[in-house]
């Protein structure tokens, strides 16, 4: 039977445009919509958007996207399926959000031999080698992002199905550019200090860059290929 989702949630600009690209030639299509990246945006965009949801609308999705490595099994490219995921906090609580498992075993079929990994939220991006290896060992994830944690605490507010799939676009032993500032409060990448940051540091920008890449065009190709394979 066809993959049974409704929507693919995905963060904004690069990723959006990827997945868009890998549904073109998709029947039927679901729904793409472009997510705010960073937890407190995403929270406040998924807070209004679950109040459109009708009783049968949009009940199973797929957050899609790229993510970072924790560890030197998943290199960039890689395709990693989520079971879980932590969010990076002070507090001593590591709270494990997970993805639903009937739809992640359906995910899982058709993307074998795809890892399963537990993923790590963060509230900001993890720039330096260092702190991936330090996250690793202090959370036992395998890769980081900006939204997967709060997708899966506010999505189950309103019983909506989440599976997650997300494509390695950094290796845990290489930094990147500190692109923090860049991040608007918003959730919306700003374009003047977007290149400033790159610019301060162009060995590791165009390590960010070829990742990227990299990372994009596979994430069109895993769409496209959920999308137009069935599970058993």
């Amino acid at each position: 039977m066809p993959l049974p989702i409704h929507a693919v949630l995905v963060p904004q600009g690069p990723e959006h445009q990827a997945v868009c690209r890998g549904l073109r030639h998709s029947a039927p299509q679901p729904k793409v919509i472009p997510i705010p990246v960073g937890p407190g945006p995403l929270a406040r965009f998924l807070t209004q958007w679950r109040q459109t949801l009708g009783n049968h609308q949009q009940r199973s999705v797929i957050v899609m996207g790229l993510c970072g490595s924790l560890t030197p099994r998943y290199r960039v490219g890689e395709i990693v399926i989520y079971h879980g995921c932590l969010y990076k906090t002070i507090m001593a609580d590591k709270l494990l959000q997970t993805c639903d498992f009937e739809l992640t075993n359906q995910i899982a079929k058709i993307l074998n031999p795809a890892a399963q990994v537990k993923g790590l939220t963060s509230d900001r991006l993890i720039y330096l080698a260092q702190e991936k290896q330090q996250l690793r060992q202090e959370y036992g994830a395998e890769v980081v992002d900006m939204e997967g944690f709060v997708a899966l605490k506010e999505l189950a507010k309103s019983g909506v199905s989440v599976g997650m799939v997300r494509v390695v676009s950094d290796a845990c032993d290489e930094d990147l550019p500190d692109l923090n500032q860049a991040i608007g409060p918003e959730g919306r990448l700003k374009t003047f200090p977007l290149a400033v940051g790159l610019l301060r540091q162009p060995v590791a920008a165009a390590r960010l860059i070829q990742g990227s890449l990299t990372g994009l065009r596979v994430l069109q190709q895993v769409t496209t290929q959920l999308f137009t394979d069935s599970v058993d």
